[in-house]
């Protein structure tokens, strides 16, 4: 019997991503597209792969089947033509990393216009989002992510600036009306502008001097969600809004320029910097191995420091 390839491709995304929304948002194509390709590849084989309601996707028991039989088989061949892209003079495809919103903003420009202009016939599909998720089952090649929400059994290299610190800001409005805290926990008296995690949790401020710590649950009038809408908490500050807490990094332009200061700056927490990491050593696409490389090439050109650590990985 034979079938289609692309209609092949198209069952595998949608059993692999769990729905036709998500497998259109993985391959770059539409659900009505891939729904019309999995119900042709059905009746060509005669078998019902999925069963759908209106709700939720899920592979038949022969659906299953076929997956278990198909997904070696199609993997083989992906990593067959990887083994032939190695041989070009320039790697091609499509590299698809997931990573929050930070390192979209304070990580990747440092490196994206200098790797597509090193390699371009590679696309790079950048997945921005402040949840933690697993990048994997959502058809990424590779994450960045911090030490303490790195997966398990996953292979990492530094990426970015190796310490970060996280900075507390106002602008000289808002201290000159309110004053300015003297200790993290005179911030309870403070309008602080508070951010939120996709899933709904909103962190504790953390603070460190001198080996004391003190975790600070501020309150204040303006919550934001964290990425999306933390410009909108930044330029709330501006305005003399309420107090800040935030990457150095990205409140450092408002510190260059005054629209904000720093505040209680002995008391900023200090945490290791991001990590790009992906599933396995063996059989890497050629588009992530050239990111890597280029990575490694760029972490040692700023810090000569990490060569031993890298070359551990």
């Amino acid at each position: 019997m034979k079938l289609d390839m692309a209609l092949l491709h198209a069952v595998v995304a949608v059993a692999k991503a769990g729905g036709f929304r998500e497998a259109a948002r993985v391959t770059g194509s539409n659900p009505s597209r891939l729904s019309d390709a999995v119900r042709r590849a059905e009746q060509q084989l005669g078998v019902r792969l999925f069963n759908r309601t209106t709700r939720t996707v899920a592979l038949t028991e022969v659906g299953r089947m076929l997956m278990e039989r198909l997904l070696p088989a199609m993997n083989e061949m992906e990593s067959a033509l990887d083994d032939i892209n190695r041989y070009r003079d320039t790697p091609a495809g499509t590299l698809r990393l997931n990573v929050p919103i930070s390192a979209a903003r304070l990580v990747l420009p440092a490196l994206v216009p200098g790797f597509l202009a090193r390699y371009p016939d590679i696309r790079l599909d950048v997945v921005a989002e402040s949840n933690v998720q697993d990048v994997f089952r959502d058809g990424c090649d590779a994450g960045i992510r911090y030490e303490e929400r790195l997966e398990q059994d996953v292979i990492a290299i530094p990426i970015g600036p190796r310490e970060q610190r996280f900075a507390l800001a106002a602008s000289p409005d808002y201290l000159a009306r309110h004053g300015s805290p003297e200790h993290p926990k005179d911030l309870i008296h403070h309008r602080c502008i508070q951010g939120r995690f996709a899933s709904g949790i909103v962190p504790e401020w953390e603070f460190e001097k001198a080996g004391e710590s003190v975790n600070v649950q501020p309150g204040g009038q303006l919550l934001v969600s964290i990425g999306g809408a933390v410009d909108l908490g930044v330029e709330t500050a501006i305005a003399g809004g309420g107090i800040i807490y935030l990457f150095e990094q990205w409140l450092q332009p408002t510190f260059d320029s005054g629209r904000l200061v720093p505040v209680l700056p002995e008391w900023w927490l200090t945490f290791s910097g991001p990590w790009l990491y992906y599933p396995d050593r063996r059989l890497i696409p050629a588009p992530l191995q050239a990111f890597i490389d280029f990575v490694r090439e760029k972490q040692t050109a700023v810090s000569p420091v990490l060569q031993s650590v890298m070359q551990q990985d």
